[in-house]
Parts: structure tokens; sequence; C-alpha cells
């Protein structure tokens, strides 16, 4: 039977689970993937800009008329411009136009206030990356400002451990692997500590771009996948918690997240292209009689704007 949710935040999670199946070869393991683009963002994120609002309000850092404030790729500040919309604060964003145009017109059509960090053509960079955070925080010091920053926030952990436990629920306990992208880590952390709750020796294999692989001791550098490779390590990186780290191109992102499109009705950005990039490795080495979980980050519709479905319009 449908519930009535009591409000926009209480829709969130609770997300579809789907078998791939086009863009899996015979003989690998099964996929299934976490749709997070039917939260009501359209992102996973909007179950950490809850976390993080809901727990600066019960410590009492976040009062009734205070302003957020934030700095982002876009997608923490779509859902913490919802989540503050929904509860009515300001928000102040501090945003780059390295990230795709569809993400500031969410945002300020949610109400929030944003200052642009130009990145100079040069994509998404750890100058970039810091230049933002040292905004982010010369904002925060205005009266009555609350600064969620989300590279620090250890609450945005705990937003994740619901989709890990739904994972467990709707596989029947049935997941032998983990595999999911890394911005600030709080994502696969959060999924892979409630699922290794229940099974210890789930393997957890963290995805980053190819072009920046820092987790992966290589040097920093310029990438378009959105959300994913700040180019520098997380401050909340637990490098123990992960079995293997696996680097994906922004060429390889772009051309899986068309073939969701095409092959399995799946319309998504290219951090959950980069997810699937990783995952089919992971399911060709472990076989068929293994289940590799992995996650759709966010909608396609936050990216028709850019460069990644420009093929497939193209085509008609």
């Amino acid at each position: 039977m449908l519930t009535l949710a009591s409000n926009m935040i209480a829709a969130i999670g609770n997300t579809p689970l789907v078998r791939l199946r086009s863009v899996v070869p015979a003989g690998s393991a099964r996929i299934v993937a976490k749709l997070e683009s039917s939260n009501p963002t359209g992102s996973m994120k909007d179950r950490m800009a809850r976390a993080a609002i809901e727990a600066a309000e019960a410590a009492g850092r976040l009062r009734p008329g205070d302003t957020v404030v934030e700095y982002t790729g876009g997608t923490t500040g779509v859902s913490l411009a919802f989540v503050c919309a929904a509860k009515g604060y300001r928000m102040e964003i501090v945003f780059s136009d390295a990230f795709s145009q569809e993400k500031g017109l969410m945002m300020r059509a949610l109400g929030a206030h944003l200052t642009i960090i130009p990145s100079g053509g040069k994509g998404i960079t750890e100058a970039l990356v810091r230049r933002m955070i040292d905004t982010a925080r010369e904002v925060s010091q205005r009266p009555g400002s609350f600064w969620t920053d989300q590279l620090n926030n250890h609450d945005m952990i705990t937003g994740y451990h619901a989709m890990g436990e739904e994972i467990w629920e709707q596989t029947g306990g049935a997941v032998d692997a983990l595999v999911h992208s890394v911005g600030t880590a709080h994502s696969i952390h959060g999924v892979a500590r409630a699922l290794r709750k229940h099974k210890p020796g789930l393997s957890v294999t963290a995805v980053e771009p190819s072009e920046s692989a820092v987790l992966s001791g290589g040097p920093s550098g310029a990438h378009r996948i959105d959300g994913i490779g700040i180019g520098f390590v997380p401050p909340l990186w637990h490098r123990d918690e992960v079995d293997e780290i696996l680097t994906a191109s922004t060429d390889e992102a772009k051309a899986m997240a068309r073939r969701l499109a095409r092959e399995e009705g799946i319309f998504a950005g290219t951090s959950t292209g980069a997810n699937v990039v990783a995952a089919l490795r992971v399911a060709r080495r472990l076989g068929p009689k293994a289940t590799v979980a992995t996650i759709v980050v966010d909608s396609g519709l936050r990216y028709v704007s850019t460069d990644l479905f420009e093929d497939s319009a193209a085509r008609g």
C-alpha cells in the first residue's frame, strides 16, 4: 500500500534497486543499481543534506532565521537548497561554471543565492575546489550563518547508512561487493559501513577519475566527471575501509552514461557512468554467482546542457 509522506523531506530514500542487463556481459556477476535519481531532487545527496541540517538543528548550531552556507559542484547544493526551502532557511552557495548549468538553475529555483567562482575553462581542478572552499569560509563569517562544510561534516556520512540497509533488504542479503565513486567519500563509507554490519566480508571498490587519480597515488589533474575527484584526498577518506581503488576516464564515464540511457533506460550523469564502468570490471572478476551493487547517483536531466548527450541528440 502506498503511504502519504508528511512533507517533501519525508520522501527522501526508499529508492528502487534494479538489475542491469544489457550492458553486463555473459559470465559476469549480477550488477544491481540503486536508483537514487528517484529522490526528490533526483540525487542521492538529498540523504546527506537532510542528515547535516537535522543534526545541526538538534545540536543548536542551526537556528530559525539562520543562513546555510556551502561550496559545491552543484549536487550537494541542490539537495541542501531543497532541504533549506522545505525547512525555511536561507541558502548561500559557492558554485563554479565548471559544473553543469542545470545545477545552478535548480539551486536558484529553490531559493539559493549563488556566488560563482570562474574556472577559466580548465575544468574541475584542485585549485578551483580550494578557491570555492576559501570563499565559502569567508561567506560563513557573516552573522547568522551556518557552514555545513561538507568535506569535514561527519553527520553527512550517517545520512547514507539507510541506503546500505535498503540495499541489504532489497537484495535479500545477497550482495558481495559495493562499487562506488569518491567525492567527499561520505557515501561510499556510509553505505559500506551499513552493509558490513550484516556482511563483514563485503568487498568495497572505490572509483575515481583516471585523470586525477590521487587516491591511487597519482597526480592531481583536470577532468569532467561532476561530483567526484576533487583533486586531493578528502579529509574523511578512510583507505583502510576500501579493498581496492579503480579508475575511469571522463570519456569512459560519458560513454557508459550514454549506453545506460540507450540500452537500460537509465538516464544518469557521468559519475554513474564511472560507477558502472568499474562495476563491470569487478563483476567480470567475481563471476556469475556473485552480486555487485553500485549507485545511480543522479538524473541525466542535470546534464542536458553539457556535451554528455550531444552524440545522442545528433543521432535523432
